[in-house]
């Protein structure tokens, strides 16, 4: 099976131009291309996490990647699956987010001896004059045809500024000058980014005369991935400082029955041939598929060791309650009233929860126990004894825990 047949049988592949081309740059390790990252944050998330097990597949295979990180696009802000307008990012911040992307990217792209590259957007867009941009690049795109395009068609209702319609020219002009910088030939990106690349593409051929390609990975996780890096308490990092290596793996371990055959297929490096014998589980065998599932994606973010751990704790939490290794907070004085805390207020101090309003109908629904005991009073409160030598466990749901200390 080559590389290209691979992808598609995996599911990634959602669309691309010039499919015979593509192919032949892919399978004979010809390929030079880009994946963009927007330094809206300074951690990656699951969100990203497709692009870069993309990355790795076809590095793997002797292609080129190139990490864009969109310093000088994110001065603007992506329009794409958004109702509303980006919050303004300083240059500050943006340098200090592209800061952090290197090392986490680190442990899926090889970049050493130029067999991967990581550059910055900034250090041309930000030099960019407008009036040249007008003359070289603005005169190959039509307002008529730019307006058809998904990206824009949803904010045209409560507002499109003209500094976000500006983006697609951005993104194209970003491919292009990759193309004459760096050789790139082929980009890849989320399926709601269709439209740009295919004006970086059309722009390198009128404006070069040369052949460029873009495809589109089929993100479950881009519909989903916007999602998917959500949870109740907010996204799931790739940081162990943001996200732990436990939250991380118990994230993956409960997957919907209906996508972890999907996630297997798409995000791990499991030969596809183990992955159709996973296909037929049902049951326990199923929850078996979710534990291979977490177990092998927090191998490869966070390590070996990480994912023995965080898989032995997964383990004994479900068989005897045990906390070792599960995620811990530790209350302060200040978390207490007259020496008590509420149960309302240690289910949103824990986490668990985003609010007291979502604490409250967690355990008037019965879904809230303390050391295995079950909560029903929304008044419960606690005094600081219980939270002293080996704290308290708590739970909310069937797989969510905390390990609560004094």
């Amino acid at each position: 099976m080559t590389i290209y047949d691979e992808l598609v049988a995996r599911g990634l592949i959602a669309q691309v131009t010039d499919e015979e081309e593509i192919k032949e740059l892919i399978n004979t390790g010809k390929a030079t291309f880009y994946i963009g990252f927007d330094p809206t944050a300074d951690s990656l998330h699951v969100g990203h996490f497709m692009a870069l097990c993309l990355m790795k597949r076809l590095q793997m295979a002797g292609n080129k990647p190139i990490a864009l990180i969109g310093g000088g696009t994110a001065m603007i802000g992506d329009p794409s699956g958004r109702t509303d307008m980006r919050q303004m990012m300083t240059k500050e911040l943006i340098q200090h987010n592209c800061d952090c992307f290197k090392e986490q990217m680190s442990k899926f792209i090889d970049f050493s001896e130029n067999r991967a590259l990581m550059v910055n957007n900034a250090d041309w867009l930000l030099e960019l004059n407008y009036i040249e941009l007008l003359r070289e690049v603005g005169a190959h795109f039509s307002v008529n045809r730019m307006l058809t395009a998904e990206c824009y068609k949803q904010r045209m209702e409560k507002g499109l500024s003209f500094l976000e319609f500006n983006y697609m020219i951005m993104q194209s002009y970003d491919f292009m000058a990759l193309y004459e910088k760096y050789g790139c030939n082929l980009q890849f990106g989320g399926d709601d980014q269709w439209s740009n690349m295919l004006g970086g593409t059309e722009l390198i051929r009128r404006k070069l005369g040369k052949d460029a390609y873009a495809m589109t990975i089929n993100l479950l996780l881009n519909s989903e991935g916007k999602k998917m890096g959500k949870t109740q308490k907010g996204a799931v990092w790739l940081d162990p400082e943001k996200t732990t290596p436990f939250e991380f793996y118990q994230y993956w371990r409960n997957v919907s029955d209906a996508d972890v055959i999907k996630c297997l297929k798409m995000l791990t490096f499991l030969p596809l041939s183990e992955i159709k014998e996973m296909e037929s589980w049902q049951g326990s065998e199923l929850n078996r598929a979710k534990e291979i599932l977490a177990y092998e994606l927090t191998n490869l973010v966070h390590g070996e060791e990480e994912a023995k751990k965080a898989e032995e704790a997964a383990k004994a939490l479900f068989s005897s309650g045990s906390a070792e290794n599960m995620p811990t907070v530790e209350l302060t004085d200040a978390d207490f009233e007259e020496g008590t805390i509420g149960i309302l207020n240690l289910l949103s101090r824990s986490g668990l929860v985003p609010s007291n309003s979502e604490a409250r109908r967690a355990v008037q629904q019965g879904g809230v126990s303390i050391d295995g005991e079950k909560v029903t009073d929304i008044k419960a409160s606690y005094g600081k004894e219980i939270f002293k030598d080996n704290g308290i466990v708590l739970k909310r749901g069937k797989k969510n825990f905390r390990k609560i200390i004094l």
